[in-house]
């Protein structure tokens, strides 16, 4: 009797990895089939781009040459990357900062403060839309790249993950760097950032990816061609070029490229992060 439940048991334990495994499957390919699909029309012509083979029957590079030669797309690609940039060492330096001081130190209100910022994440972002541009505006910022750049520095998650990570270290480091002298800065400095590699490598890209696909804040926040983003850039040249979908998708492949290669470099720290971080 024992040996034929195990039997059952082990049955099920198969068919649920057998059936988990399928679902997994088809989610995987449900997610890469548009890219797969993205990439290929890309290297079609315009009278094929549309014919719904995966495999280009007319293979072509022109679309590329077509969309860095028109349009301004490496300066597109230029204000992008610096943007993002700026804001993704920006924001590590000062959200772990922040998140050091919630968990590690004693001060009246810490408590408050953590779930002030918090509630921050119940608040989308078209909420804030209008009051972010008036005091934009107030504060000069309008086509500026400080414009782009400073009211996308704060963000909640990136406080609260870190913080949560910060919890789960053990505490006997700093306290013997204390006892050896160290200050609060230096144990931040020296001990904390450095063991926060991991989890500031997955923020990292989760910051730059964010903003290198973000869209609705520059374009409320600028009207200078000079300051166009690569999102805006490609949604400029899709009303420029409603019917050559070959150069809108040619535009968008130069435009997924990086972040597809910058996933797939630090997938590994991604998972760890959310392990340590004590996110299930």
């Amino acid at each position: 009797m024992a040996s034929e439940a195990n039997a059952v048991g082990g049955r099920r334990r198969l068919f649920g990895r057998v059936g988990l495994t399928a679902l997994a499957a088809c989610a995987a390919v449900v997610s890469v089939l548009p890219v797969l699909w993205m990439v290929s029309a890309a290297f079609k012509s315009r009278s094929t781009v549309t014919d719904g083979n995966l495999i280009p029957t007319e293979f072509t590079f022109q679309n590329f040459v077509y969309v860095f030669t028109e349009v301004p797309f490496v300066r597109y690609l230029w204000n992008s990357f610096f943007i993002s940039a700026v804001i993704t060492i920006a924001a590590l330096l000062f959200h772990s900062m922040a998140a050091y001081a919630l968990a590690r130190l004693r001060f009246p209100g810490r408590e408050k403060i953590f779930m002030a910022i918090f509630s921050t994440l119940l608040v989308t972002a078209p909420v804030v839309l209008i009051p972010l541009f008036i005091v934009a505006r107030e504060l000069g910022l309008l086509d500026s790249y400080a414009g782009l750049i400073v009211p996308a520095v704060f963000n909640a998650f990136g406080i609260f993950l870190l913080r949560q990570f910060y919890l789960g270290l053990p505490k006997e480091l700093e306290e013997a760097a204390v006892l050896d002298g160290c200050g609060h800065w230096r144990v931040y400095w020296n001990i904390v950032l450095p063991m926060s590699r991991p989890i500031l490598s997955a923020l990292a890209v989760f910051f730059f990816l964010a903003n290198w696909n973000a869209f609705v804040w520059p374009q409320v926040v600028t009207s200078d061609q000079s300051l166009t983003v690569v999102q805006l850039g490609i949604a400029s040249f899709q009303t420029q070029y409603l019917s050559n979908w070959n150069y809108i998708l040619a535009a968008a492949t130069v435009a997924a490229l990086p972040m597809l290669a910058l996933f797939f470099t630090f997938q590994r720290q991604i998972v760890e992060s959310i392990k340590t971080s004590g996110m299930k």
